[in-house]
């Protein structure tokens, strides 16, 4: 079935319903960044295959709303669809607000699937139709009567995360939970994001795309924890380790009509841009809400000493898997035929070979050339392109070990390349040590520390069309809130830098038909020197893979700019040669040389 089919059929199902307008995320049942097979309804119903866009289909019009990590990819996949792109944060481009504003007829009907959409976004559609004297109709999966062929829901078994990788038990989380509840005045707590279950009852699984976690919902009380997971998935160790925690077992789904029975005097903490908006309308008008920020995202952020340790581990183990691949990469490009993807094969090759390798931790990017000018490309048998010397690889890529998740991003010279991307890409290293040498007081945010990263291209009067670093989870989702670095302000992002959090820093540089430069490290936020004017932090860089030399212009470079790079370098070479043969010692000691 084409996408016009689809969009036809969706259309032809929507005036039988009686639906003016429906409403498509990319969400699951539990606002996950990354979804399993069942629940890429927006990808079936667009064509577009990117994680974040929001589908919006009128009797008229079909739109899909992106970021600009997916402009370019996104106006690809839609050409010949009867898809519109909207590009998000554009001049002119309504928000999907706006335009819904503009669009749904007077006492109009704006449909959706309730449990694919948060709280706060179904109450501001529903707001939004009541002003036009409409209503929302949210009790309906659409997409589930168009989509044939569906596939089936996950039914891969959970497994226990050791307290030698978590470093906490699940039953000391519990308690740091429940303080935070008595001190909101909550007697109960209901979650359906799945990394914050998961963090909690120290259980990964695999049932979402990279992302190493079960699909669940819990409902925490001061002596229990009610667990609406698929039993199956849970072999009898993990029942009784469950057991023991006063977790008990419930069917997956049952949780909607479980929650209808909540007693009146209950006062129920939830975070209404976590929950789903199904489940949040299926509880009691008489239940007291106490809507606060999910408190488990904030722990789980700020790492303990066991995962800090894990995640060096993880990193060094990353790294060089990096330093092998680059090493292989420079000696093999031009004799023997590599492609994109079979590049991102060698590189996981590598990987695997250090141990207690799980798999990916994202979608990985290896972009040649002009592809990598596409900020999120993903590759594919009709796009592979061969890699030729003249030009740079991108590779954007994570591992999930057992001692931590990874997200790396170099960016390699191939052979010699010209001028204009040596100096692109000498901005981009600029752009990075910079903000990886910040210094400042306790109390600070990404927003606060973001110009340190966007100075040296805003003073050539440049831009990159992304944030420039996010939290990164511990076997849970490579994205992770509450903290990161962009410019702008954004809500889940604005948390004040803690000792313990770890964030990426990713500058990059995108020339639209030419190349594309991203260079990403991960930062651990330690604590430096208290005196009388408060508590200074400090980053430490724990991503240890060369800035490629071969791309280098050091002429662009102050003397202060190249000291940060010789350090960063001289501490890749001390950190990895332990776990590097003597040939690759040698071959390492070339591309960290001082400049």
């Amino acid at each position: 079935m084409e996408i016009q089919e689809r969009v036809e059929a969706l259309r032809s199902l929507m005036s039988e319903k009686g639906i003016d307008i429906y409403i498509v995320p990319s969400a699951d049942y539990h606002q996950s960044e990354y979804v399993g097979e069942y629940f890429k309804a927006r990808e079936f119903i667009t064509g577009f295959t990117g994680s974040a866009g929001t589908a919006v289909i009128t009797k008229e019009e079909a739109g899909l709303w992106t970021d600009g990590r997916y402009f370019i990819q996104a106006a690809g996949q839609l050409a010949g669809t009867p898809v519109k792109l909207r590009k998000m944060g554009q001049p002119d481009v309504p928000t999907i607000e706006e335009y819904l504003k503009k669009t749904l007829p007077e006492e109009g009907i704006l449909g959706f699937d309730g449990r694919v959409i948060s709280v706060s976004e179904g109450q501001r559609y529903e707001k939004l139709a009541k002003e036009k004297q409409g209503t929302v109709r949210y009790q309906e999966d659409l997409i589930d009567v168009v989509w044939k062929d569906r596939p089936e829901i996950s039914g891969k078994p959970a497994f226990a995360l050791g307290l030698e990788y978590a470093g906490e038990s699940a039953a000391d989380k519990l308690k740091r939970i429940r303080k935070e509840m008595e001190q909101c005045g909550a007697d109960a707590h209901v979650l359906t994001t799945l990394d914050d279950i998961c963090w909690t009852l120290n259980i990964r699984g695999d049932d979402i795309d990279y992302s190493p976690l079960v699909l669940s919902y819990a409902w925490i009380t001061m002596d229990s924890v009610e667990l609406y997971i698929d039993e199956n998935k849970l072999d009898e160790p993990l029942k009784k380790t469950l057991a023991a925690d006063g977790v008990r077992l419930h069917p997956y789904n049952s949780i909607y009509e479980d929650i209808k029975g909540l007693k009146a005097d209950t006062a129920l903490l939830l975070d209404k841009t976590k929950l789903n908006y199904a489940l949040y309308k299926d509880i009691p008008e008489s239940v007291g809400k106490i809507n606060k920020q999910n408190p488990e995202i904030l722990f789980k952020a700020i790492k303990n000493e066991v995962e800090t340790a894990n995640i060096r581990k993880a990193q060094i183990k990353d790294s060089a898997a990096h330093v092998r691949f680059m090493k292989w990469l420079k000696e093999n490009v031009g004799k023997t035929r590599i492609t994109e993807m079979s590049a991102s094969d060698k590189l996981d090759e590598f990987r695997k070979e250090m141990g207690n390798f799980i798999r990916s931790s994202f979608a990985p990017i290896s972009a040649f050339g002009a592809h990598a000018a596409m900020a999120h490309y993903s590759a594919s048998p009709e796009t592979d392109a061969e890699l030729m010397e003249g030009s740079f690889l991108l590779t954007d890529t994570g591992a999930g070990f057992y001692e931590g998740s990874t997200d790396i991003t170099r960016t390699y010279a191939l052979g010699e390349v010209p001028q204009k991307l040596k100096d692109d890409f000498t901005l981009v290293a600029v752009s990075n040590l910079s903000l990886a040498s910040a210094r400042f007081l306790k109390g600070a945010t990404g927003l606060n520390l973001d110009y340190a990263a966007r100075k040296p291209f805003w003073d050539r009067n440049m831009d990159f069309n992304h944030g420039t670093g996010h939290g990164v989870g511990y076997l849970l989702n490579i994205h992770e809130g509450p903290a990161g670095f962009r410019w702008k302000y954004r809500a889940g992002e604005t948390n004040e830098l803690e000792k313990g959090m770890v964030l990426t820093d990713e500058p990059g540089i995108y020339i639209e038909g030419s190349h594309g430069i991203r260079l990403e490290n991960e930062l651990l936020v330690c604590e430096g020197e208290k005196n009388e004017y408060g508590q200074f932090m400090y980053f430490d860089t724990i991503t240890l893979i060369p800035f490629d030399l071969d791309a280098v212009n050091p002429e662009m470079m102050t003397v202060e700019e190249k000291r940060l790079l010789n350090e960063y370098h001289a501490k890749v070479y001390e950190t990895l040669a332990p776990y590097l043969s003597e040939e690759e010692k040698e071959w390492l000691k070339k591309y960290t040389r001082e400049i």
